[in-house]
């Protein structure tokens, strides 16, 4: 435990917790939505924030925020009115971000690309006391977001149609859906990256899904996943020196696994006893099914 003795970790691990609990909070209506890449295009987008942010000597992190927003937003209206060409619009906007990061970091006096990779792949020396405030701020209105809004969210995750004929404001809580997923990829580039982000805000929430079948336990598993390897990777990155972002997307893909492989017995365990259960006279058509999506519940 020698690592807390630092001020640098310390900040990193505060940053990997509320990382950890933003990542998949977000990513569990982004996964009922199917839009599980929207983070890894909104990741895109803020590399045009970061590389302003050093050509104008703002906060990288609040500059970053500030374009992620815009551009989710954006992306929210071209799947409104986009209709067929929306994808081409969508592909000009992620691009258009990646090249106007590049570009504006490379025209910043002194900056060059070397100042894009600690955002890009994330980095544990490089988090400062700045950049922990920025980061706390914003987490707490994804974490306040998010829970405070989750039945109306996940009804119009689920059913966009539905929602709106029961009188809930759809566009509106779209439009938050992507903010709040805006926030949480300036929330993680710190640590995770912009470019790995997305992994952190999917393949948790997609892990716990082999365990859950309810919105609720669903939620909490993510998040546990999340905080649990976020911080995994953090220590490993210090004792072993290697890419935090990497490490921590590795674990995460290792925990999807592992919980895959224990899902499966449990899943044919559930079956048994749903098949001992059933009526002998009843028809094969009124059987239970044995498994359900996560994203089936209705409760929340």
């Amino acid at each position: 435990m020698d690592f807390l003795n630092y001020a640098f970790m310390q900040r990193a691990l505060l940053a990997a917790v509320l990382v950890g609990i933003t990542a998949p909070a977000v990513g569990i209506y982004l996964v009922q939505r199917r839009q599980a890449l929207m983070g890894d295009g909104i990741g895109h987008v803020a590399m045009t924030g970061v590389g302003l942010g050093f050509l104008l000597s703002w906060s990288p992190v609040w500059m970053a925020t500030a374009v992620s927003v815009l551009g989710a937003v954006t992306m929210e209206l071209i799947r409104w009115y986009g209709r067929t060409r929306g994808d081409i619009a969508l592909a000009m906007l992620f691009y258009g971000g990646m090249a106007g990061g590049v570009m504006f970091i490379n025209l910043a006096p002194g900056g060059s690309n070397a100042n894009l990779t600690s955002y890009l792949f994330g980095s544990l020396s490089t988090v400062s006391e700045s950049d922990v405030t920025a980061i706390c701020l914003l987490a707490a209105f994804v974490v306040v977001a998010t829970l405070g809004l989750r039945r109306q969210l996940f009804a119009v995750s689920q059913d966009e149609e539905f929602a709106r004929v029961t009188g809930l404001p759809v566009r509106a809580l779209n439009l938050l859906t992507a903010i709040t997923a805006a926030v949480t990829v300036t929330v993680a580039m710190r640590v995770v990256g912009l470019l790995l982000v997305s992994a952190l805000m999917v393949v948790p929430v997609a892990a716990a899904q082999q365990l859950s079948r309810s919105f609720a336990a669903t939620f909490a598993i993510a998040v546990a996943i999340g905080v649990t390897v976020t911080i995994g990777g953090t220590v490993t990155s210090y004792y072993q020196d290697v890419p935090p972002g990497a490490t921590i997307v590795l674990l995460t893909i290792a925990a999807f696994i592992a919980l895959s492989v224990l899902a499966a017995p449990l899943a044919r365990r559930r079956a048994r006893a749903l098949a001992a259960a059933q009526p002998a006279g009843d028809p094969a058509e009124c059987a239970i099914p044995a498994t359900r999506a996560a994203g089936d519940e209705v409760g929340v």
